[in-house]
């Protein structure tokens, strides 16, 4: 039997393991450097970053997924950005991960939320025809960019 609950404190050590498994779906575990540590000062600190949801089957952690707050100027109101939505392969084709999207989307609808956005990688065919079939639209026209690391550092320095 499935049940979604918010993660609380006491999960920080799980959320960080399923991060990590998910990573590692996503070929990009050289990339994780999350702890435990990060996920409950973010999560459960003082001033959190991100909300999590919990998947459980039968007692058992199938999944989890994260989310937080954007803005848009444009629509001039705040938007929720599903940063994760990771099933346990074990766990899927059981609904759970359609069931942790529509927990998110319920949050969104609930707490006034223009949209609920997301981004998956462009070789993941299974996410991508999952939100397809929900009935998503695709950004096409936009790319994604990211100042990390070196080169945010870069840009920091040349503007003092």
């Amino acid at each position: 039997m499935l049940s979604i609950r918010f993660a609380n404190l006491e999960d920080a050590a799980l959320l960080t393991t399923l991060i990590l498994e998910l990573a590692e779906y996503d070929r990009l575990r050289h990339e994780a450097i999350v702890t435990e540590e990060d996920v409950a000062r973010d999560c459960f600190g003082p001033n959190p970053k991100f909300r999590a949801l919990i998947a459980e089957w039968d007692g058992h952690a199938a999944g989890y997924a994260c989310f937080f707050g954007i803005y848009s100027t444009f629509q001039g109101r705040a938007g929720l950005f599903l940063d994760d939505i990771f099933v346990r392969p074990q766990f899927r084709k059981k609904g759970i991960g359609k069931a942790l999207l529509a927990r998110v989307a319920k949050v969104a609808w609930e707490e006034d939320y223009f949209c609920l956005r997301c981004e998956m990688l462009d070789w993941n065919a299974p996410a991508i025809d999952f939100y397809k079939s929900l009935g998503a639209v695709f950004l096409e026209e936009w790319k994604a960019a990211m100042l990390i690391g070196d080169a945010l550092e870069a840009v920091v320095k040349e503007s003092q």
